[in-house]
């Protein structure tokens, strides 16, 4: 299984998400596709220097439940990122788009409302196919590409904050 397509960049700051946070949530909805994106977010957290035992993964029933664990775990102030994986596929209902649209829409939100990384992972494909190209397949590994995003983004995020000014004293 090709869970790691960019490890070359990777590997080059292998220590650079030493002592970062992540969470990962993974939708147990297509669950032989979302297995392997979370596969390839573990490897790709590996191999930026993020330590197994900060990595906390929980699970949610679909990629519309996945706002919402995202939610609960940002509110923990635990975390300095989390990485949300799903898969949503086309069927011959409106479901897709009400399900795919309201995903990414709330995995934005809690990224706002927190100021916390929060990435997306999910794949919103036409058929399980070309979900499993893009799980490990040919098109790479789209949980490891959220993972790897994550790490670039709570490294932004501290370094924006230490340079931060001190807020203004009043007198």
């Amino acid at each position: 299984m090709n869970v790691g397509h960019k490890a070359q960049g990777a590997s080059k700051q292998s220590a650079a998400g030493r002592g970062l946070k992540i969470a990962v949530v993974v939708s147990r909805f297509h669950q032989k596709i979302t297995r392997k994106l979370r596969a390839g977010a573990e490897q790709s957290l590996r191999l930026r220097g993020v330590r197994r035992g900060d990595v906390r993964v929980v699970h949610c029933p679909g990629a519309f439940e996945l706002p919402q664990a995202a939610n609960l775990l940002a509110r923990t102030g635990a975390f300095d990122a989390i990485v949300c994986l799903g898969a949503v596929v086309r069927g011959e209902t409106p479901h897709f788009e009400y399900v795919s649209a309201e995903s990414a829409r709330g995995i934005q939100q809690v990224a706002l409302l927190h100021a916390l990384p929060v990435t997306f992972g999910v794949l919103t494909t036409d058929t399980i196919g070309q979900a499993e190209d893009r799980a490990g397949g040919v098109m790479g590994n789209k949980g490891w590409d959220a993972a790897d995003a994550a790490v670039e983004m709570a490294l932004l995020r501290k370094k924006l904050h230490r340079h931060r000014p001190a807020p203004a004293r009043r007198t």
